[in-house]
C-alpha cells in the first residue's frame, strides 16, 4: 500500500510539475500526502481493534471459595470473659505436732500418691516402743490375775476361801482385762498418728506454695504447702441477668484463647444475682485436652446466648458485601456464573448471621473473591 502510494504520488508530481504552476502542484502533494497519513492511521485502530476482540474472547474464570447457605436454629450472640479456675487448690496441713523433715518445693509436679511432707518419726516410735511394752505387762498382769481366779475358785468348792476373797479376784481380772484393751487401743492410736507422719498427695497436681521450711515445729493443722489440681479446670464467667433464660444446665458455649477453640458444658448454673453488678455465674467444664496449653487464672472469650433460637436461613459472615446502599452476597449457580443479591441481615453471631432474600438451603454464596465479581462473570470453585 505504501510503496502503490509512493508511485502515485511520484507520477502525480511529475504530472503536476509539467502541467501546473509549481505552487499548485506543492499543494496538490500535501493533500495526497494527509490522505495516506489518515488512511495508515485507520488501519492501525482496525488491527488495535481486532486485537481487543480477540482479547475479549479470551475471558479468564475468576477464582472463589463458597460456602452453603443453611437453614439453622440461630441466636444472637455476645463475647464475654471468663476466668479460669482449679477445681480444687487446696492447703496441705500438718496432721500432728512435729519437727517437719522433708517438704517438696514450689512448682513440682507430682502424682496421686506421691510423698508432700514428712516429720520427725523418732518420737513417735519411742511412745510406740514404750506403749508395745505397756501391752506386754498388761498381758502377763492379766495372766496371772486368771490363775489367781482359776485357783481360788477350785478352793471355794471346798469352802476353804470366802465369797467375797473370789469376787475381788474376778474384779481384779475384769480390770487387769480393760487395762490390756485400753493399751491396746493407745497402740492403735500411735500408729495412726506414725501414718500420717507422711503426707501423700490427694491427686495429682503442682505445687504452688511452700508456707514452711524443714526443720520448723509445727502443730497439727499448719498449713504446709498448697496444691493445685491441673488436670480439672474450669471456667467460671459471670452473665447479666436478663440472659438468664437462655442458658441452662449441660448446654455448650463455645470458649477461645491463645490460638485455641473448644466448645464446654456448662456444670452449673448459679441463679443469683448479683446485687451491685446484677450478673449470675456460670461454670464450664474445660477438655483435657487444653490442659497444656491453658492453665489456672487465665482469662478466655465466651461466646453466650442472648436471644432464644430460632430457625433462619444462615450464611458466613464472610460473604456479605457491605454498602451504602445495602447488602449483598454473591451466589454461584450451578453453571459456575455469579448473580449479585441483595439481602437483608438479620440476627447473628460471631461465625454466621441470618439474612433474608432470594436464596434457598443449600445454595452456594462466594466468601471468598466476591467483591470483584458482576452479575454473569465466570467463576473457578476453589
Amino acid at each position: 500500500m505504501l510503496k502503490a502510494n509512493q508511485v502515485n504520488i511520484t507520477q502525480i508530481n511529475t504530472v503536476q510539475v509539467n502541467t501546473m504552476p509549481v505552487k499548485v502542484a506543492h499543494k496538490m502533494i500535501k493533500k495526497v500526502a494527509i490522505a495516506t497519513l489518515i488512511a495508515m492511521n485507520f488501519m492501525q485502530v482496525s488491527f488495535a481493534a481486532d486485537s481487543v476482540e480477540k482479547i475479549k474472547v479470551k475471558v479468564v474464570e475468576k477464582p472463589v471459595k463458597v460456602a452453603s447457605v443453611l437453614n439453622m436454629p440461630l441466636a444472637a450472640k455476645t463475647e464475654l470473659n471468663a476466668t479460669l479456675y482449679s477445681r480444687s487448690h487446696i492447703p496441705i496441713t500438718a496432721s500432728l505436732n512435729a519437727r517437719v523433715d522433708y517438704l517438696v518445693e514450689p512448682g513440682d509436679s507430682v502424682a496421686q500418691g506421691d510423698k508432700l511432707a514428712g516429720m520427725d518419726l523418732l518420737p513417735i516410735q519411742l511412745r510406740q516402743a514404750e506403749q508395745k511394752a505397756q501391752i506386754s505387762r498388761a498381758k502377763i498382769n492379766v495372766a496371772y490375775i486368771k490363775n489367781e481366779l482359776s485357783r481360788l475358785q477350785e478352793l471355794s468348792k471346798t469352802q476353804a476361801v470366802s465369797q467375797f476373797t473370789l469376787d475381788q479376784m474376778r474384779s481384779e481380772h475384769d480390770l487387769a482385762a480393760a487395762d490390756l484393751k485400753i493399751a491396746q487401743l493407745k497402740l492403735a492410736q500411735i500408729n495412726e498418728q506414725l501414718s500420717r507422719a507422711i503426707i501423700t498427695a490427694p491427686f495429682a497436681g503442682i505445687i504452688t506454695e511452700r508456707l514452711i521450711r524443714v526443720g520448723s515445729e509445727v502443730n497439727r493443722g499448719d498449713i504446709l504447702l498448697k496444691l493445685l489440681d491441673t488436670e480439672h479446670l474450669e471456667a467460671r464467667l459471670y452473665i447479666p441477668i436478663k440472659y438468664l433464660a437462655f442458658i441452662n444446665k449441660g448446654d455448650k458455649l463455645s470458649l477461645s484463647a491463645s490460638d485455641q477453640k473448644t466448645l464446654a458444658a456448662v456444670t452449673a448454673k448459679i441463679p443469683r444475682a448479683d446485687p451491685r453488678s446484677q450478673t449470675f455465674e456460670v461454670r464450664l467444664n474445660i477438655p483435657k485436652a487444653l490442659n497444656k496449653h491453658w492453665a489456672a487464672g487465665q482469662l478466655v472469650s465466651v461466646s453466650v446466648p442472648t436471644q432464644k433460637a430460632t430457625a433462619s436461613l444462615t450464611v458466613p459472615r464472610d460473604a456479605l458485601i457491605l454498602r451504602k446502599s445495602g447488602s449483598y452476597v454473591v451466589k454461584v449457580n450451578t453453571d459456575n456464573t455469579v448473580s449479585r443479591l441483595a439481602v437483608v441481615v438479620g440476627k447473628g453471631n460471631k461465625e454466621r448471621v441470618a439474612i433474608t432474600g432470594s436464596l434457598k438451603h443449600g445454595d452456594n454464596v462466594a466468601i471468598r473473591g466476591a467483591e470483584r465479581l458482576a452479575d454473569g462473570d465466570k467463576v473457578v470453585i476453589q
